[in-house]
């Protein structure tokens, strides 16, 4: 069935085009008859706006597009889900991509929400990326654009993030305040800024504390996931059986390793304490209760899209826009899986 146009319902009605497309949008200058008759015309043949033609004459599509790594992890279905909230009240659609931790998947969603002429884009890197040329194309269009968790430092595009540095560095600070001397760190791919900033902070710690660094007790994670920290902590009980703390990367790894540990009769925390990252829901019933850093993860999809309408809106109005950084605070919570003191 070919689409219906307003050209179409005027002829059939005897009108002109304008009034057609009036009596549609309420205009107040057309009669109430007329606007009964075209809207009624107008359902029964199914009639629906060209949206192409509607983005021409406005130059907005009100929708934005929103790439993440993966939808599985409770840390980005929150972010998710605060974005939608936030671009329906502002009368956005999201159309959300997911680019499976890949560089080739991710250009290709870049460049199909480009030629969709999207009005803004939302993205947190794969583990692949950085500053690539795709992310420039992007900000070389001057297409509205927010990154938030994993960035890339470089790209001078406004951001929501958290200082993981210092977050990972309240952890590991955590291990040894409560005894640990010997602490391993499960840590994330070599690539994302998140993951070298939690590394670069779990060492900051074992220095200020004059823990000697031994990067034989540092494990690198290529997808991050549960069998990964299940693996790595029996590879860690394995080499060194004097262990007595380790910090992962997110809950997930961690969790792995508490399984690890659960199965072989290895005591958390008076054998070995574990901490995460990102306060995923499943850390509080598992058992022990894992210990983890509250990641801000609604709020930071709330500032994300109110950070993109502030430059979208700025970008309608031809107001320059100034790129700029907001950083979430993060906490400690502490549960069962750290304390050896009580």
């Amino acid at each position: 069935m070919k689409d219906i146009t307003l050209k179409e319902i005027a002829t059939k009605l005897g009108i002109s085009i304008t009034t057609v497309s009036k009596a549609l949008k309420n205009y107040p200058d057309v009669s109430e008859k007329t606007k009964r008759a075209v809207i009624e015309l107008a359902q029964k043949l199914h009639y629906t706006p060209n949206s192409f033609a509607v983005n021409l004459r406005t130059k907005e599509s009100k929708t934005i597009g929103l790439i993440i790594p993966e939808v599985v992890h409770h840390f980005f279905s929150n972010v998710v889900n605060a974005i939608i909230n936030e671009a329906e009240k502002n009368g956005y659609l999201v159309i959300i991509l997911q680019s499976n931790e890949t560089l080739a998947l991710e250009k290709k969603q870049v460049e199909l929400l480009i030629n969709k002429r999207v009005d803004g884009i939302i993205m947190s890197l794969s583990n692949e990326s950085n500053n690539d040329d795709h992310i420039k194309e992007i900000m070389n269009r001057n297409i509205p654009f927010v990154m938030f968790d994993k960035i890339a430092k470089l790209s001078k595009c406004s951001k929501v993030v958290i200082d993981d540095q210092k977050a990972a560095f309240n952890a590991v600070q955590h291990l040894i305040d409560n005894g640990c001397k010997k602490i391993a760190h499960i840590r994330g791919p070599l690539n994302p800024q998140n993951a070298i900033d939690r590394y670069i902070g779990y060492k900051k710690a074992l220095e200020k504390n004059n823990i000697p660094f031994d990067n034989k007790l540092v494990y690198t994670c290529e997808t991050v996931t549960f069998e990964e920290g299940r693996d790595f902590a029996e590879q860690i009980i394995n080499e060194h059986p004097d262990i007595d703390g380790i910090f992962a990367i997110t809950d997930l790894v961690a969790v792995g390793a508490l399984a690890y540990f659960n199965e072989n009769k290895i005591k958390v925390p008076e054998q070995v304490a574990v901490i995460g990252f990102s306060n995923w829901f499943m850390s509080q019933v598992l058992t022990p209760k894992l210990s983890t850093v509250n990641q801000p993860s609604h709020e930071m999809g709330i500032e994300s899209f109110n950070l993109l309408l502030e430059e979208m809106n700025c970008h309608k109005e031809g107001i320059p826009f100034t790129p700029r950084t907001i950083e979430l605070e993060t906490n400690v919570i502490i549960r069962e899986s750290s304390i050896k003191f009580k």
